[in-house]
Formats: C-alpha cells, structure tokens, sequence
C-alpha cells in the first residue's frame, strides 16, 4: 500500500495550483513543483512543500499528480533520466489534457521504466476543485486506482474509474469537448448574428439558456438510439433540419457574418440526405461519419 499522506503535484498553472491546494487543505503533505519558478508562493504559506528539482519533487511521494499543458509538457518532464529514475516504482497520475494515443503511448512508457500509471481527465472548472461539484474520470490499472483512490478524493467531487485501457478517460475527454466547444462555438455564432440583428447578447442570453436546457434529454434520447441502431426523424427529419441552417447560413452571410461551420453542418446533412436517409433525424450524421472514415 502507498503512503496516502503525501502526494507530490508537478505542475502549477491555474488547475495544478488548484489540485495541490485541495491536497493541502485536507491534510495530506504536498510537495510542489513547477517549470517555471514563483508559482508555489500561496502554496507553501498554507503549508506544501517546495521542491528544487522535478526529480526531488519526484522522490517525494509515492504518488505524483501531474497536471501540465498536454501531453508533450508531460513528457519533458517526466522523461528526464533523474525525474524517471526517481519515479521508478511509484504512481503518476496524469491529469494532464491529451489525446487517448497519447495517453496509451504515456503508459506504455510508464511500464517500460517501472513507473506505475494512471491517466485522468478534469471535466469541471477550476472553482469546483475541492468541493462536492468537481468531476474527475480515471482510466488504467483498477487495483492502482483503488489504492489510491482515498488520495484522490482530497480533491473533491466525482471520480470515475472507466476501465483498465489507459487511453479511455482521454477518448471520454476529447468527445466531451467536444461537445463543449461545439456549442461555445455555436453561441458565439449565434451572439455575432443577433447583435447584427439588433439584438443584445443579454437580451438573447436566458432564450439561448432556454435552448440549452432542452438538450439534456435530447441527449439521453439519441444515445439509445445511435447504440440501437435507430436514426428516427419522425419528429424532426433531417431534410427540416438542413432547411432551417440553410436560413442561418443565408441571414449570416447577408450581414457579412462567416457561416463556415453551419456551412459545415449542413454539408452533413446534405450527405446523409445523398446517402437517402433523408427521414431521418440528423443524428444519423453519426453513422456517415463512422461509414466515411471506415473507406479512408
């Protein structure tokens, strides 16, 4: 068993420093460490520990949490002969953003230097660390996991275990963002075109609000039928669908407004409809993909 005390965080941007207080603050010694120096200041008056060196921040505790940039960041780090050498049968757990290749080939060097791994995802907001709000997902070894699962918690909210594959909390992250930056970017689209068409960003706000809470269900709804195999448009068929970005593309462009990603939307839909699925909801855009991506 690991010394559930101690934990070493590498790595103090706005998030690290927010995982390393969370650590501090319900007791278990913390020993810190950043590239770039000066970071650690608050850190060390409530009580963590400053470490000279990657490798002696390393050497500190039995379990290190990273949380740098990607996953490059964390191979410059950890890929230095004396951090790796200090590391040598003690745990990462890499909260880093990556990618789930990424994440595997992490691993995969992990256990050729005797360094147990496990690889994690941050699903909430720096302000929700420590409290009962955060969500961390966790993938690779479930015994690693378990033992240092009561470390972790340190860190408030959630923690979900998705699976012995060290790349799978990455592949939940990516099509997570996804979904995220899909709609930041579907907003920001939608406050450029209202405010050229008089309309306010706050005037708008609690309607695009009102949009957003319809989409929790929808959700739910479509995931049983992409997994069983039904693309239904009994409601909504994808032909209604393309019509209407048609008129968001058309009011977009006639106030001079770049349309290029519901232009891209709806070039999916106009495939799916090619395709002759044209009664079906624009969920079946899910299995064009698929279909297209399987011919490359």
């Amino acid at each position: 068993m690991s010394d559930q005390s101690a934990v070493t965080v590498i790595g103090l941007g706005p998030m690290g420093r927010a995982l390393a207080g969370a650590f501090v603050r319900a007791g278990l010694r913390t020993t810190a460490w950043n590239r770039t120096p000066g970071r650690d200041g608050e850190l060390v008056e409530l009580g963590a520990v400053r470490a000279e060196s990657p490798e002696e921040a390393a050497a500190a505790s039995e379990l290190t949490v990273v949380c740098v940039v990607d996953q490059e960041a964390v191979g410059s780090v950890l890929r230095r002969e004396a951090v790796t050498s200090a590391l040598k049968g003690r745990t990462v757990a890499n909260l880093s953003a990556s990618t789930p290749a990424k994440a595997r080939d992490t691993a995969d060097w992990a256990s050729v230097h005797g360094v147990r791994y496990l690889d994690g995802a941050i699903m909430t907001p720096i302000g929700t660390i420590g409290t009962p709000d955060a969500v961390f997902l966790h993938s690779g070894p479930k015994d690693l996991y378990r033992e240092h699962h009561p470390a972790l918690e340190a860190l408030g909210g959630s923690h979900t275990h998705l699976g012995e594959d060290p790349g799978r909390a990455a592949a939940y992250e990516i099509a997570l963002l996804d979904v995220f930056w899909t709609a930041m970017a579907g907003y920001a689209h939608a406050l450029a075109v209202a405010r050229a068409e008089g309309i306010t960003a706050r005037e708008l706000a609690p309607f695009a609000t009102g949009i957003g809470a319809i989409l929790p269900p929808i959700f739910e709804e479509l995931a049983d039928g992409v997994d069983g195999g039904d693309y239904s448009g009994e409601s909504n068929p994808i032909t209604s669908a393309a019509s209407s970005m048609a008129h968001i593309i058309d009011t977009s462009e006639g106030h001079g407004i770049d349309s290029g990603v519901m232009r891209a939307v709806e070039g999916l839909a106009r495939r799916v409809i090619g395709t002759g699925h044209g009664t079906d909801g624009f969920i079946r855009v899910t299995d064009l993909l698929r279909a297209e991506a399987a011919v490359r």
